[in-house]
This record gives C-alpha cells, structure tokens and sequence, in this order.
C-alpha cells in the first residue's frame, strides 16, 4: 500500500513512518503541512493519505487538505487523526465523503495491529470512526420520541453503532455473539424505521443509515 503522511508533529510522523514501514506499506512522502501533500497526491499514486486535523496552514489544515484531495483525486483514501474524538470533526469528515475515509484517534493508530486494520478498511471503501465517538453519540435517546430513531431498539442501536464503525455484518455477529443472519434482520429493520427505499444497493443504504444515524445524535446532542 502506497501511504504519505501530513502531520506537523515531527515525533509522532517520524512514528507514523516506522510503523507503516514495519508493515510494508511504502510511505510515498512524509511531510508537515496540508498543501505540500495536496501536491504529491496529484502528482504520486497514493493509496491513503494519512492527515493530521490541525495542521497549517490553517487551524483545520487536515480537514481542509481532505477536501481538496477528495475532490480532485476520489480514488485516494483519506484517514484523519485527532488528539480527541470530537463530534464536529467527525461531522466535517462525513460532509467529505462516506467512502475511503476514516477518523480515528492519535493514541490509538500509534499500535501496529489498529492501523494496518484502519488502513485496509479505507482501501476497502469503508468508513472507519473511532469507536469511543460511536458509542458516546449512540448513548442515550433523542429527544423527540416521535423521530425515525426513537423507534429502534436497543439491539438495533447497537447494530447501527457498530455500523457507524464500519463494521461489516460478520463483525457486528461476533460483537453482539449473535448469527450474521440476525444481524441482517436488525439492519433490514433499521431500513425500514428510517425509511431508506429498497430500490437502492444495500451498500448505500448501509452509507444513509450511519449518515442518519450520526447526525441525528449531532444535532440531539
């Protein structure tokens, strides 16, 4: 896998660039700043590019850098990191795209197993948020008893959760100890309470689903 990093933290791109390397990734460009990766991905075959989200040469550089990577080269995976799960970052992330893309934490991309992990999931076209985002936006219910989201249960919060982290139907399985055909039953529910036609691909429906879901406890919380 080809990777280039844009992190302005020496220690921790140095870091970055001995782990990738222990994996076999081939790091294409390792640099400190938003619009010197910009270039290299329109000029070098990037698989991901990695991007710190506060970084020159603006306060929200690595978002800014994603946008613009996304928008001129949508085949590069993108992986944002931040010190903190914060839920407007996440936001930010989602309005990029919700393929290819992964917001995670610095502290928990630093081991060899979870970013070999990240980045083959990005490669793959799915979305990848930090765990303890997904279940800090999942606890508790929105308030209007009335809304689509009100209407699943507690089992479906979970499996949507789990969704929400890209999880494929096998690893929501193993997560909830329950059979992947259980699992497709909750996510068939799901659809319907939230109202996503079946005229469209499941994959798309999944991608509205996470994309409901998550906004709604945005915007309730």
């Amino acid at each position: 896998m080809r990777v280039a990093i844009a992190e302005d933290g020496a220690l921790f791109r140095e870091g970055l660039v001995l782990l990738l390397k222990a994996a076999g990734h081939e790091v294409v460009a390792c640099v400190g700043d938003g619009d010197t990766l910009f270039k290299v991905a329109l000029t070098e075959p990037v698989d991901v590019a990695i991007l710190d989200v506060r970084m020159p040469p603006e306060p929200d550089g690595g978002l800014v850098t994603a946008e613009r990577i996304r928008a001129s080269r949508p085949d590069v995976g993108l992986l944002l990191l931040s010190h903190y799960a914060e839920t407007h970052y996440l936001m930010r992330v989602l309005e990029i795209g919700a393929e290819g893309i992964g917001y995670r934490l610095k502290e928990r991309v630093a081991g060899l197993q979870v970013l070999t992990d990240t980045l083959n999931r990005i490669v793959d076209r799915e979305i990848v948020i930090e765990p303890v985002l997904a279940k800090r936006l999942v606890q508790g219910s929105p308030s209007n008893e009335g809304s689509a989201m009100a209407s699943l249960t507690e089992r479906e919060c979970d499996v949507l959760r789990l969704m929400a982290e890209g999880r494929t139907n096998n690893a929501i399985a193993g997560e909830l100890f329950v059979s992947a055909k259980v699992v497709e039953k909750h996510i068939a529910s799901i659809f319907v309470k939230l109202g996503l036609p079946d005229d469209q691909a499941v994959h798309h429906r999944r991608v509205l689903a996470v994309l409901a879901y998550l906004r709604a406890k945005h915007i309730d919380g």
